[in-house]
């Protein structure tokens, strides 16, 4: 089992396997996907080793990151890949849903278990304002989908911002009280090209918090493998509410995940300030070698993301690693 020096325990690998992001979310790419490199993405034979040399060492859960996944055509195979390796109990995707109806079928052949998707509006103009694109029908369309499956977890990813889609709070909640999905306010953070509008658009996740608890919405029990959100549940509705919150008190004590980026680094935290190479070994040493460098790399894991200290690391935008 992968342990740090804090005793914290890893379960779950976040794996990029492209930083290309066809939206331009104002948070994130609001002037549209950049190149800087040359776009060699990780393969399929360098993800297969992945997969396994992760499972080998008890990660249980692997999520599928970009930019956004979709855009990779071989991305049925790589679900594949991962979820036909031995421990890996867990496979999962983040998508913008751009073309949800179109690929859902494949990837549940595939063998998805879960999925998050992000909507930051329910509202036509300000989904389009925020993301660059009008296509909320489409991604609410492909949610009614994803629902109909009986083996699939569905989550929506939602970034309250001021002045843009925070007063939707209400309409968010009304939305869930008949929809059996788990809605996850996530924090807007602040990451290398983006503390202007960190400062002028920042909402606190306490502030949603405290809203909720006015409102008679209970806290669940976390599963080990789950994320870093604070999760509640009101028995008159069917969905239920996650909050990641980054900048609360002692929000890095229960981490559990690392990340591999599309180009084969391990990013030991989002908001580190590099990223350890490794594809080297993935092309070229064993399973057990990879498991070896892995498990020394991890002893810099820091304590902390030092986010509230205004540092973000190496993360210019959250598409380099997929949040």
């Amino acid at each position: 089992m992968l342990q740090d020096t804090f005793g914290r325990r890893f379960y779950y690998l976040r794996l990029s396997i492209t930083d290309v992001c066809n939206f331009r979310c104002q948070y994130c790419l609001p002037d549209g996907y950049q190149c800087d490199h040359d776009r060699q993405f990780l393969s399929l034979p360098e993800i297969k080793k992945v997969a396994e040399t992760f499972a080998s060492l008890g990660t249980e859960k692997i999520r599928i990151t970009g930019g956004e996944p979709s855009l990779r055509k071989d991305l049925p195979e790589i679900i594949q890949a991962c979820k036909q390796t031995t421990g890996i109990n867990q496979v999962a995707i983040t998508t913008n849903g751009y073309k949800l109806p179109q690929h859902l079928p494949a990837w549940l052949d595939a063998g998805l278990d879960a999925i998050n998707i992000s909507i930051d509006s329910l509202d036509p103009k300000q989904f389009d304002l925020i993301t660059g694109h009008n296509k909320l029908q489409t991604v609410l369309d492909g949610i009614d989908m994803a629902l109909k499956a009986p083996q699939l977890t569905v989550k929506v990813n939602t970034v309250l911002m001021r002045g843009f889609n925070f007063s939707e709070l209400d309409r968010f909640l009304a939305w869930i009280k008949d929809t059996p999905i788990s809605l996850r306010f996530i924090e807007l953070m602040q990451t290398g090209d983006n503390a202007t509008f960190f400062e002028e658009h920042h909402v606190s996740g306490e502030t949603i918090k405290e809203h909720l608890l006015a409102n008679g919405w209970l806290a669940c029990i976390k599963d080990k493998t789950a994320g870093p959100a604070q999760e509640f549940y009101h028995p008159e509705y069917a969905g239920k509410i996650g909050l990641i919150m980054p900048y609360s008190k002692d929000f890095c004590q229960t981490c559990n995940r690392l990340r591999i980026s599309s180009l084969g680094k391990l990013h030991l935290c989002l908001f580190g300030e590099q990223g350890h190479e490794l594809r080297h070994l993935l092309q070229e040493a064993s399973i057990e070698e990879v498991a070896a460098e892995v498990t020394a790399l991890l002893g810099n894991k820091k304590v902390s993301h030092y986010l509230q200290d205004r540092l973000t690391g190496a993360t210019k935008h959250l598409s380099m690693l997929g949040g």
